[in-house]
């Protein structure tokens, strides 16, 4: 074998001699640049968290310098306001700006997604959305954490590290949006944009406890803000408000459908906010399910749902049972292949040399594992979780682009089917589950099928959004130890661990309405936000 490399290489045999040290030389060196770009990135990370640690102490001293004696309103009775209310103070004059903000915070700041791969790269102009919104009047302050990627519904990354759940401090408040849903649950912020791939919105404001609405795709302007998978089309991302009531909801969406944001992005539909479909009080036809027979809810999840129908109901709505189309092939023949149709080439692309974060290895793994591999885990899994396995199938990528055009006509083929059963069933909206309570912080990013109920409307492009209705009961988390959900697989006892102990924390319900009926599904959010507060004054 030497004399082999030797003579095809033409190496004398001082030279062949040499080739162990070289090749130790070389490993020691591979190994001093992986250490020397580790140290960098550590470094970077350090330098983040002290610009964000500068950041609040400027903030803190504007606040005390603000409020001495004569010059400040009272924080808690300015904390308290609605956002319809603040709106009100503001322009009656009763109210100053420097009383409501007692800080402003510079734009041109990194949007990192969590990943190294966006360091140190300041927006250079704001987005369309955040141009609306200060020709409205709006003032943005702060930028809040996100689960690396963004496609987790945990919040954690290695340069901010992890936001907790308020409520909770051993929970996720949700992801992606998660900073956003803890801070204004908290009190720290009145309104806040999310954004949302498949419940990135929804979830955080459910686990939250305020409310949260993905609008129709391209409803709202998504220009100059950055996306999780660029160029994948199946699934339908969109951006949307979050805030504590409805109304605040559509006064940021009506504020925001507005000429300025049709000249700005004239890729937006320009369709103004429709009042008349908000603020109308005709009884509505509501379609509702409890399951989506792929992952079966818990106790308080239907509970949420069911003691909603029937307060809708006594309001003098018509519910009617609706049956939810084939979730489990949409959700892994479409979602997950079409998400993962490159094979997972762009996530990896973008957690290049970076720090993994420890919620996102589960991820990571399965798109790192080669095809070969992925073939033969499906096997020795389907006997002891068949739903694992065929999740696991689909994340191989498509094989040609044929495939993937034949699969975007499936995704079609499947909405107008979607829509045909709406249609048939004579719907004017949908009440489903919202997934809840929060789950123990690790917990949400190992159980992937829980995204059904949310990803679903995200396929479809349907809006959606979602209302706290209650609070997890000592009855729930006794019918919880009974739960065994789709199979007892490793995802339902999973997710059995993930939210159990969850008394008093917020639960959540649905809302959905068909393409481009934003302000349908917010009547209905509003309405379903009016019979639930309505029964805890009675």
């Amino acid at each position: 074998m030497s004399s082999w490399i030797a003579d095809t290489f033409a190496l004398t045999p001082q030279m062949y001699q040499a080739i162990p040290g070289l090749i130790c030389c070389t490993v020691v060196m591979y190994k001093l640049l992986r250490w020397m770009e580790r140290r960098s990135y550590l470094a970077a990370i350090e330098k983040a968290r002290t610009d964000r640690k500068k950041a609040f102490c400027r903030v803190e001293r504007a606040v005390l310098e603000f409020k001495v004696p004569g010059r400040s309103r009272d924080t808690e009775s300015v904390l308290s306001l609605s956002l319809l209310e603040l709106h009100e103070q503001l322009q009656d004059g009763s109210l100053s700006p420097d009383s409501v903000l007692f800080a402003y915070m510079e734009k041109g700041h990194d949007s990192t997604c969590g990943l190294r791969k966006f360091f140190h790269q300041p927006a250079t102009k704001d987005s369309v959305l955040v141009q609306v919104l200060k020709k409205q009047g709006a003032i943005p302050f702060v930028k809040t954490n996100v689960p690396q990627s963004l496609l987790s519904y945990e919040c954690s990354n290695p340069i901010f590290g992890q936001t907790l759940n308020p409520h909770d401090h051993k929970r996720t408040p949700g992801g992606s949006s998660g900073g956003e849903g803890a801070l204004i649950a908290a009190g720290g912020s009145i309104l806040g944009i999310g954004s949302d791939i498949g419940g990135s919105i929804r979830v955080p404001a459910a686990f939250c406890g305020i409310c949260g609405f993905k609008p129709t795709g391209n409803r709202l302007s998504s220009q100059g803000i950055r996306a999780s998978l660029p160029g994948q089309k199946t699934v339908d991302a969109a951006v949307g408000p979050m805030a504590r009531n409805v109304d605040s909801l559509a006064l940021c969406m009506r504020a925001l459908l507005c000429e300025d944001m049709f000249l700005l992005d004239p890729t937006v539909p320009p369709i103004p906010f429709n009042d008349e479909v908000f603020s109308s009080s005709k009884p509505l036809r509501i379609g509702y399910y409890e399951s989506d027979e792929f992952w079966i809810p818990n106790a308080s999840m239907k509970r949420a749902v069911m003691e909603t129908k029937q307060l809708l109901e006594e309001a003098g709505h018509t519910l009617v049972p609706f049956k939810p189309l084939r979730t489990q092939s949409a959700f892994n023949e479409l979602v997950i292949n079409g998400m993962a149709a490159d094979g997972g080439s762009t996530l990896l692309e973008r957690l290049k040399g970076d720090i993994i974060d420890s919620t996102l290895k589960d991820l990571f793994f399965v798109n790192t594992v080669p095809k070969v591999l992925k073939k033969i885990l499906c096997m020795f899994l389907k006997p002891f979780s068949p739903r694992i396995s065929e999740a696991l199938k689909y994340l191989g990528g498509v094989r040609s682009i044929y495939e993937l055009w034949e699969q975007h006509i499936a995704r079609q083929a499947y909405c107008d089917e979607y829509i045909d059963a709406w249609k048939s069933a004579e719907l004017d909206v949908l009440l489903c589950p919202a997934l809840g309570p929060a789950l123990t912080a690790g917990y949400a990013g190992k159980v992937t099928a829980t995204a059904s109920y949310k990803i679903i409307f995200n396929l479809l492009n349907f809006p959606a959004g979602v209302v706290p209705v209650s609070t997890v009961t000592e009855q729930d988390e006794e019918d919880l130890k009974s739960y065994v959900g789709y199979c007892n697989d490793l995802w339902d006892r999973t997710f059995k661990k993930g939210v159990s102990g969850a008394v008093g924390l917020p639960l959540a319900v649905q809302c959905v309405a068909l393409p481009w009926q934003d302000e349908l599904c917010l009547r209905l959010m509003r309405e379903v936000e009016r019979v639930t507060q309505k029964k805890k004054v009675v």
